[in-house]
């Protein structure tokens, strides 16, 4: 997976719990809403309760009705009374019941009391709802306004046009912030109490709204002999609206789910800016760490790795840029990597610069001398003289170019820059073909050469022009340092199949351990001005780059008078 496709992955989890942590929170806070409105319509009136809570706190025990202590709470607080009656009429149980109500049940006369009763405002629920013969439960009040009204009208002097209030009256409306108007029928106030802040004049029409609304705790008496009308109002103690009762809490609710949906947003915020940057802000460090030469993975404090567990995994909070930390993983590798192949090509160009300087010394000086000798005032040389000279001139110049070219070859090996390509070779038929041709050269015939095949066919990948140079490299140093008549053996034999070994065995002087040790390393047998033939020291160092270049090994085995036995190593393919 890419990391395209994994940031849409990452992108939809996350606005999925984004919104499902909205969603759940708009659901509880309304879930919190509703228990709040009807906790607090449940405590102004009971009779909005649903049946389950009236159910829940009414229980009998045999014939006894128990009430809950809360319920009886909400009862006195709301001045009202509780029943439980019977399908038949029978009160089984009742709490703070006027006996006038009692009376009525006993004597049948329940529901017509109830019903024709303006003084009383009730409200019932059966207390099993999944039982068709269940009790019913019933909650009432006075209304107090009625009460007053009634009382009001019967002392009312409505000849005189007066209110003759008693204490007991005067009191009831006092507790019940009540007040009391005598309208004569122009609509002109004649007499009040406690009503200073009401109309002292009242149209017709508002009469008759108040007369026709009964709605509130206002009511109205109209007498007819005396065409005056009574106003009795007590301060409302009935349940607000629901929507006027729901105003507040939803504002707080509302309010409350802006601060939470705030603290979620600046949450989310904090939580996507730690999850999406603080891994890409580690990654610009590593990038800050690459380009100041640092190719080392990240590491915290203590050295231990900031992208990686323990047990070498990814850490979660990484996986997401996978591909990412893969590619810089990458360029940190290749970063070092060339780092140090400029180190080491830094190096060998100095080996290089030191070796030719070192090397082209001596026959530049040999040059130098003899051009000298032949540009002479003093000496008049003869033609053999001058052509023996010009000889002399002629071999250091082929040393020194044979030398720079295996100065370039080696400086080219160590730096990885000398292409090789390997070609399914037949080795058998590749080192006849090489002992042929060094028998046939006439320079080489005071050697014995000899091969011994392998009996079955031997393929291997080599390079047939860098192959061959090792051959010839090892044939000629076999032939260069022996005597004449020294015996110089080829043999190609398999170990188990998959080695292949060539061994180039001689008969000659040998080597001590000094040497066979050294035999190796470059510029071993250093230059000879004396000899022209003494080589560049650079042969047997550039056989064995050229065989390790070919996954394969070079080791040799020698004793002073007992010959040189060179032995080769290479993969079968």
């Amino acid at each position: 997976m890419n990391i395209h496709k994994r940031f849409v992955i990452q992108m939809f989890l996350q606005v999925l719990l984004i919104f499902s942590l909205i969603t759940a929170l708009i659901v509880f806070s309304f879930a919190i809403l509703g228990f709040m409105i009807g906790d607090e319509e449940l405590k102004s009136d009971l009779a909005s309760a649903e049946g389950y809570f009236i159910s829940e706190n009414i229980s009998m025990d045999g014939d006894t009705v128990i009430f809950d202590e809360s319920l009886r709470e909400l009862v006195d607080h709301q001045q009202g009374w509780l029943m439980v009656v019977s399908v038949d009429g029978e009160v089984l149980g009742d709490y703070l019941a006027p006996e006038s109500i009692m009376a009525d049940i006993n004597s049948h006369k329940f529901s017509g009391s109830l019903l024709q009763d303006e003084k009383l405002d009730y409200t019932y629920w059966p207390l099993n709802e999944t039982a068709s013969d269940s009790p019913l439960v019933v909650f009432g009040r006075e209304k107090t306004e009625s009460i007053l009204l009634e009382r009001v009208r019967q002392e009312t002097d409505w000849v005189s046009g007066r209110l003759d209030l008693r204490n007991e009256t005067i009191r009831l409306a006092e507790e019940n912030g009540g007040w009391v108007q005598l309208i004569d029928q122009s609509g002109n106030v004649i007499d009040q109490h406690h009503a200073d802040n009401e109309p002292a004049t009242y149209a017709i029409n508002q009469i008759l709204a108040i007369n026709q609304a009964e709605m509130g705790p206002t009511r109205t008496y109209f007498d007819e002999a005396t065409n005056q009308t009574l106003l009795v109002s007590v301060e409302n103690k009935q349940p607000a609206t629901l929507a006027e009762q729901s105003v507040s809490p939803i504002e707080n609710s509302i309010v409350l789910i802006f601060i939470l949906l705030f603290l979620i947003l600046l949450g989310s915020t904090f939580w996507y800016a730690h999850k999406f940057g603080s891994p890409l802000l580690q990654m610009m460090k590593w990038i800050n760490q690459l380009s100041n030469g640092h190719y080392a993975e990240p590491v915290n404090h203590i050295q231990e790795p900031i992208l990686y567990k323990k047990d070498g995994k990814l850490k979660k909070k990484y996986r997401l840029y996978k591909d990412l930390i893969i590619n810089l993983s990458h360029l940190a590798k290749a970063l070092k990597d060339n780092e140090a192949q400029r180190e080491k090509i830094k190096s060998t160009r100095e080996e290089w610069i030191s070796g030719i300087s070192h090397d082209l010394k001596t026959p530049l000086a040999s040059i130098t001398g003899y051009a000298k000798m032949m540009e002479a005032p003093e000496y008049a040389w003869t033609g053999e003289e001058t052509r023996e000279f010009a000889g002399t001139i002629s071999n250091k110049a082929t040393y020194m170019e044979h030398l720079l070219e295996d100065l370039t070859l080696t400086y080219r090996i160590k730096n990885g820059a000398l292409p090789i390509t390997p070609e399914q070779t037949d080795i058998n038929e590749f080192l006849k073909r090489t002992v042929i041709s060094f028998m046939n050269n006439p320079d080489y015939s005071s050697k014995h050469l000899q091969y011994h095949p392998e009996n079955m066919h031997v393929k291997a990948k080599v390079d047939p022009k860098w192959f061959q140079r090792i051959m010839n490299n090892l044939i000629e140093n076999a032939h260069k340092y022996n005597p004449d008549g020294t015996t110089i053996t080829i043999t190609l034999s398999t170990i188990e199949q998959h080695l292949i070994q060539i061994t180039v065995a001689d008969n000659g002087i040998g080597m001590d351990q000094t040497t066979t040790s050294q035999l190796f390393n470059r510029y071993f047998r250093g230059t000879n001005t004396s000899d022209s033939g003494s080589g560049t020291g650079l042969g047997m160092a550039i056989t064995k780059q050229l065989i390790q270049l070919h996954k394969g090994s070079i080791n040799v085995k020698s004793m002073p008078g007992e010959g040189t036995v060179f032995r080769i190593l290479l993969p079968v393919e």
